[in-house]
């Protein structure tokens, strides 16, 4: 349990904001499934784009659970901050502040971690977003911007000066993007130099990493990313071994079907059958990366272009698999 302003949320886990993942349909799941609090697809502080479609799905959080995190992403001041009140003003319940996105094309406009490299300009940053919106600010850093230059510990003493009420962080700098083993020590370092709560994020995938995470960086929760494609009851396996010590069976054939044919469902509705067919593909894909028969499943199904195929197709392929289990 940990506290975001008058926000107590009662699980140590977080759904990391991800850019084309974390849309509504799959952050209510991962909700359903145990996340403690989940955090939108990064948007842009350019509210002259926020007409176009993708920004439209993106700043669309009707029907969502309570506290509603909103991650913006930019590098001018007045920017971010007016994004922050318009996004309060959509329904925004804390507004998350991204310097830890490695994207070249993020990077390349002076936002995500290339913050990292002008430590001043971050100050302005976070004080100005801080002062326009009366919710809590949080923050997502990575260690630094190179191995030569991890200034993570700085920049979460600035974050705290300004009043950025928690801070994720991931293990890594800008230029190791995914690449390399997660830097808990940093993290420790960070989260027992600041009085405010400290998310740790980096290559948790496990029951087990995840509460060794825990215990070696002091951190008040861990966020997860990219170890939910495709299996978010991740997080209900998580915080059962957390709270009980004790390993959940992962799910059957059967739940499993249910909740991907629920998923596809609410993509559908969300997106509507043409883009919802097409964002549908990918997640598909997460789902059966790991069965014996899913990349060529998934080759056939990336061919299909109707709502109610594919629901077919997903419903085929759990039979057959049902029908070969129980004959083995």
């Amino acid at each position: 349990m940990f506290q975001i302003g008058p926000y107590t949320i009662d699980s140590q886990l977080i759904l990391a904001p991800m850019a084309g993942v974390t849309d509504r349909p799959f952050r209510q799941l991962c909700k359903r499934m145990g996340a403690g609090l989940v955090v939108s697809e990064m948007v842009t502080s350019d509210t002259r784009l926020w007409k176009s479609r993708k920004s439209t799905y993106r700043l669309n959080h009707a029907g969502e659970a309570e506290p509603r995190s909103v991650q913006i992403a930019g590098g001018d001041p007045e920017m971010m901050a007016a994004a922050a009140a318009m996004n309060v003003e959509r329904g925004a319940q804390i507004i998350d502040i991204n310097m830890g996105c490695p994207a070249k094309k993020v990077c390349n406009k002076a936002a995500g971690s290339a913050l990292l490299k002008d430590e001043p300009l971050v100050q302005q940053i976070l004080e100005a977003v801080v002062a326009a919106v009366d919710v809590p600010v949080t923050l997502k850093i990575r260690t630094g911007w190179d191995q030569s230059n991890k200034n993570g510990l700085t920049i979460a003493r600035i974050a705290e000066d300004a009043g950025i009420q928690a801070l994720a962080v991931h293990g890594r700098t800008r230029s190791c993007g995914y690449k390399g083993e997660a830097e808990y020590e940093t993290i420790a370092n960070i989260a027992s130099s600041v009085s405010i709560p400290v998310f740790a994020n980096g290559d948790i995938d496990s029951p087990e990493k995840a509460k060794q995470v825990l215990e070696k960086t002091g951190c008040a929760a861990i966020m997860i990313g990219r170890a939910a494609q495709g299996q978010p009851w991740l997080f209900r396996e998580i915080d059962h071994y957390l709270r009980t010590g004790t390993m959940l069976p992962p799910p059957d054939l059967k739940e499993v079907r249910e909740i991907l044919l629920g998923h596809l469902q609410e993509l559908h509705q969300f997106y509507g059958d043409y883009m919802g067919v097409r964002i549908a593909r990918k997640h598909v894909g997460w789902y059966l990366q790991n069965r014996p028969d899913g990349s060529s499943f998934r080759k056939q199904f990336n061919t299909i272009e109707l709502a109610e195929e594919q629901t077919a197709a997903i419903e085929n392929y759990f039979d057959h698999a049902s029908s070969t289990s129980a004959a083995a």
